[in-house]
C-alpha cells in the first residue's frame, strides 16, 4: 500500500483500504463514527497485481491506482475513483504503460491536485520516472518522463497546502523531487536532497502553505526532518523499519505533527511535536499489541476531529484506535475489525 489508506470522506465516514485476493478491498464505516461494514471490493471483478496506491482530493474522493496483468508477460496500470468509501467505487479504467507495454515496473503513487485531478507516477524500465495525469475536462494527458536516474521502487507523492503535487523518490544521489509550479502542469526536477536516505522510508506532510516537511531514516537509523527552507534536523533513532504515517492534527489545542510506525518490539509506537518546531524534540510511546513484521500503520482524524490509527497485517487483519477524550494523545484500546 503506497499512501494514505485509511482515510475520510466527505460525508465524515472513514474508509480503509487493503489488498487481498487479487484486488483492492475497502471497509467503511456504516456511519461516520460507527462500526465498519464488510469488505468490499473496489473497481469491479478485474484482478489485480499485488500492491496499489491511494491518493485523496480536496474533495474527499479516492484515488486507486494498481497493475493489473493484460496477457504473458506483461502488465498495465489501472485507475478507479471512489466518490463514498461505503459505496461501488467506478470500475478500473486502463491508463497504460510507462514504456508502452512490458511487464511491471515499481510501485505507483499517486497525488491529487486542487482541481481534482490525478497525478500518477511511476517508476520506469530505465530506473527514472514516469507520469500520467488526468485532463481538466475528463480523459488522460499522454506519459511524459520526468527523467532520473537509479531511481528507488517506492516514491512519495502528495499535494501541498497550495494545491500543488509534489513527488519524492530516493537514489544514489540522495533524495530527488519533482514539483508542480502552476496547477495543471507536469511537475519538474528540483534540486537533490544530497543526503543519505534508506529506500523505502520517505513520507511527507504539508506543514504549512509554503512548504512540505519530508520525514526520511539514514543508514544509521536516525530519522530526518527536512524542508525547502533550510537544512535537515535530525530527530531521533526510528522506531522500526519502513516509512512513517504522519498526521497534522491538533493535541490539546496546539498545531502538532504526529508520527506512528510499526516498532522493532513489534508494537505501534507515536510521537508528536509543535509542527514545524523540531526543536521542542519528540520521544516514542508504544501502543496496542504486538503486530507481525511487515504491518502498515495509517493516521487520520475521524468526523470529530479525534485521531484514528489503523494497523494492517500482511494477512490483512485490520485494527483502529480512537482518541480518548483526554488531554495528550490518549488512545482507546485497539479494537480488531
Amino acid at each position: 500500500m503506497n499512501g494514505d489508506w485509511l482515510i475520510r470522506g466527505r460525508d465524515g465516514r472513514l474508509a480503509a483500504y487493503a489488498p487481498g485476493d487479487d484486488a483492492v478491498w475497502c471497509r467503511a464505516e456504516r456511519h461516520p463514527g460507527g462500526p465498519l461494514l464488510p469488505p468490499r471490493r473496489a473497481g469491479g471483478d478485474q484482478r489485480l497485481h499485488p500492491g496499489f496506491a491511494v491518493g485523496q482530493g480536496t474533495d474527499g474522493y479516492a484515488h486507486l491506482v494498481a497493475w493489473r496483468p493484460t496477457k504473458d508477460g506483461e502488465s498495465g496500470l489501472v485507475h478507479s475513483v471512489h466518490f463514498r468509501g461505503h459505496l461501488a467505487a467506478l470500475d478500473w479504467l486502463p491508463i497504460g504503460h510507462p514504456n508502452r507495454r512490458g511487464e511491471r515496473t515499481g510501485r505507483p503513487a499517486v497525488a491529487v491536485d486542487s482541481g481534482g485531478r490525478a497525478y500518477v507516477f511511476v517508476r520506469n524500465r530505465g530506473l527514472g520516472v514516469h507520469t500520467i495525469n488526468q485532463k481538466a475536462r475528463g480523459g488522460w494527458n499522454a506519459w511524459h518522463d520526468l527523467k532520473g536516474s537509479r531511481v528507488d521502487e517506492e516514491l512519495v507523492a502528495v499535494t501541498g497546502e497550495s494545491g500543488l503535487v509534489e513527488l519524492y523518490a530516493t537514489s544514489p544521489a540522495g533524495i530527488l523531487r519533482w514539483m508542480q509550479e502552476e496547477p495543471g502542469a507536469r511537475p519538474v526536477a528540483a534540486e537533490p536532497l544530497p543526503v543519505r536516505a534508506v529506500p523505502g522510508t520517505l513520507s511527507a506532510l504539508p506543514t504549512s502553505k509554503e512548504a512540505t516537511t519530508l520525514f526520511y531514516a539514514d543508514p544509521d537509523g536516525m530519522l530526518h526532518a527536512w524542508r525547502p527552507d533550510g537544512d535537515p534536523v535530525t530527530l531521533t533513532p526510528v522506531p522500526g523499519p519502513g516509512p512513517l504515517s504522519v498526521l497534522r492534527c491538533a493535541l490539546d489545542g496546539h498545531d502538532c505533527t504526529l508520527l506512528a510506525q510499526r516498532s522493532a518490539s513489534g508494537r505501534v509506537a507515536f510521537a508528536a511535536y509543535p509542527t514545524e518546531t523540531e526543536s521542542a524534540g519528540l520521544w516514542w510511546t508504544e501502543s496496542g499489541p504486538q503486530l507481525p513484521a511487515g504491518t502498515r500503520v495509517s493516521l487520520t482524524e475521524d468526523a470529530e476531529g479525534r485521531v484514528v490509527a489503523a494497523s494492517m497485517t500482511p494477512d490483512g487483519v485490520l485494527r483502529l484506535a480512537r482518541q480518548k477524550d483526554e488531554p495528550g494523545l490518549a488512545l482507546a484500546a485497539w479494537q480488531e475489525i
